[in-house]
């Protein structure tokens, strides 16, 4: 196992080159820069923008500049934000753990939910509640987030009960410990709920089908005919073989859900990374944008890492042995 973890994370090296070399390639061919703001401003004199250029190699071709950024990279330095007048690491950083939490709130919620409904789904198969969960999860899976978002962040206009964006409220730092953990838990309804449903209503479906699969084959037949009780048929061979594809999704999800945040980031006001990467590309703020896209990658192929070893650990069967 150690040694395929080292594998994976020696193929992911050139993964990650690529995002990065593609993300640097797209930003260069758009027409114009950040320093375009500061060329139409008569208060900055030409000879600060020369300094800029030559400081951070914008006046160099597009490989010496991707190159001049990869050197730095090693060095720990992930370069300087125009826009927000710090370091990129700081910049993301900070944005990122807000992200983390959205995302990892999104995921909990989720998880909770879905097993429960696709075991349920599966036992009551075309009965009421079965069916009643298929179309919830069509409403569901039809809805788009950005829709949802609106139509919460509406209802909570008229009642009142949740707030109505941001991360925190006005007078959070008079709050007592306890209570900023509330007040940061309030904030998260609304955003936690959108990233959710959606993966609720699809995972439990393919729990639902894991499962009635996994109930129709010949050892769980051979089980109930030698007479094994059906919670033992159901909870110790039937569920955790079911769950085995579920453990693969398990880790997508998680990259999944760092991506799929950054739109209702922007529209809940959650300051996340989402947010961030948005004011980074629209002002062309082109180091900002590659310390986002790095991340993120970073976070997506760790994902995969996770659901691979977390399945190889659950199922026995899978070994990964040098052939």
């Amino acid at each position: 196992m150690g040694r395929f973890i080292l594998k994976r994370l020696a193929f992911s090296l050139p993964l990650l080159l690529g995002i990065t070399f593609l993300t640097f390639l797209f930003i260069q061919i758009a027409p114009g820069d950040f320093l375009d703001k500061l060329r139409l401003n008569p208060q900055v004199s030409q000879e600060s923008i020369k300094l800029y250029e030559q400081k951070f190699h914008l006046d160099k071709p597009l490989m010496v500049q991707y190159f001049a950024w990869l050197k730095n990279i090693l060095r720990g330095d992930f370069g300087y934000s125009f826009s927000f007048k710090a370091k990129v690491f700081d910049v993301v950083s900070s944005r990122l753990f807000n992200t983390f939490i959205l995302s990892l709130s999104a995921l909990i919620f989720t998880w909770i939910f879905v097993i429960p409904l696709g075991v349920i789904a599966a036992l009551k198969r075309n009965k009421f509640i079965d069916k009643f969960l298929s179309f919830f999860s069509y409403l569901g899976i039809s809805a788009p987030s950005f829709f949802l978002a609106f139509i919460l962040l509406y209802l909570a206009t008229f009642t009142g009960w949740l707030p109505l964006g941001g991360m925190r409220s006005i007078r959070f730092e008079e709050f007592s410990f306890l209570g900023k953990i509330i007040d940061i838990g309030k904030h998260l309804i609304i955003p936690t709920l959108v990233l959710s449903i959606g993966s609720i209503c699809v995972l439990q479906r393919i729990m639902r089908a894991n499962l009635l699969e996994v109930l129709g084959s010949p050892y769980i037949l051979g089980a109930k005919a030698r007479g094994l009780p059906k919670v033992r048929i159901l909870y110790i061979h039937a569920l955790k073989n079911a769950l085995n594809p579920m453990i693969t999704i398990f880790g997508y999800q998680f990259s999944a859900l760092l991506s799929g945040a950054a739109l209702v980031e922007i529209i809940i006001g959650w300051p996340g990374l989402g947010v961030v990467t948005l004011e980074a590309v629209r002002s062309q703020d082109i180091y900002l944008v590659m310390g986002s896209v790095l991340a993120g990658g970073a976070l997506l192929i760790l994902g995969n890492l996770v659901a691979d070893i977390l399945l190889a650990y659950f199922d026995p069967r899978i070994r990964y042995e040098k052939t």
